[in-house]
């Protein structure tokens, strides 16, 4: 059964991320880095990217909170 509730972002590399597993957004520029580990994340090691130009939707989204 499908959950309404459940939104997904897609990273620049084609990734599925849910909104909810979210730890850390960082802005850098056009670009947002996205932890989505429990126990934290190394800035540009783990992270997910999500720039304006590649993910504009899942950016939008995001960047609105800055």
């Amino acid at each position: 059964m499908e959950n309404n509730n459940t939104k997904f972002i897609k990273t620049d590399n084609n990734i599925i991320i849910n909104e909810k597993a979210i730890v850390w957004v960082k802005k850098m520029n056009d670009c947002l880095d996205v932890c989505i580990k429990s126990d934290g994340c190394t800035h540009g090691i783990n992270t997910h990217r999500i720039c304006k130009l590649n993910s504009p939707e899942g950016y939008s989204k995001l960047n609105k909170f800055f």
